[in-house]
């Protein structure tokens, strides 16, 4: 049962996590054509994303939880719960939060030719949310 746990971690972190981390960017390419509706929508898969990123997380506890081999003492996987912690928190709190408030800027100005406000908390959040994501990968193949 262990082995059937860790496949659908693994398997979930693959179509969870990397959409949660991909999409901001998707993001990013709306703003520059100041495309409103699509705005909207990735603000939302985003969020649901990162919401749904919590059964990664469930799996991963019932893994651990059948596993003789690593235990909550081990730093790998403390350190990785408090870096997925920082990324989805940082997903829901700053970066849904811009993309939201960039569409709500593109409908209000369609035509408008400045960068949106928004822009440097997407791009800054979401590149800090890759980068923490990563980290989790490699501690989880690492496992120092």
């Amino acid at each position: 049962m262990d082995t059937v746990i860790e496949i659908l971690h693994i398997v979930a972190a693959v179509f969870i996590i990397g959409p949660m981390a991909i999409l901001p960017t998707t993001g990013l390419r709306a703003l520059r054509a100041r495309e409103a509706g699509q705005i909207t929508l990735l603000a939302k898969s985003v969020n649901i994303f990162t919401l749904l990123s919590l059964v990664v997380a469930l799996f991963g506890f019932g893994a651990l939880g059948m596993s003789d081999r690593a235990s909550f003492a081990s730093t790998w996987i403390w350190l990785s719960i408090v870096l997925y912690a920082l990324a989805l928190a940082i997903n829901l709190f700053l970066v849904v939060p811009a993309l939201r408030a960039s569409a709500e800027e593109v409908m209000a100005n369609p035509a408008g030719t400045a960068r949106v406000a928004g822009y440097p908390r997407i791009a800054a959040g979401s590149g800090i949310v890759t980068l923490l994501l990563v980290a989790v990968t490699v501690l989880m193949v690492w496992k120092p």
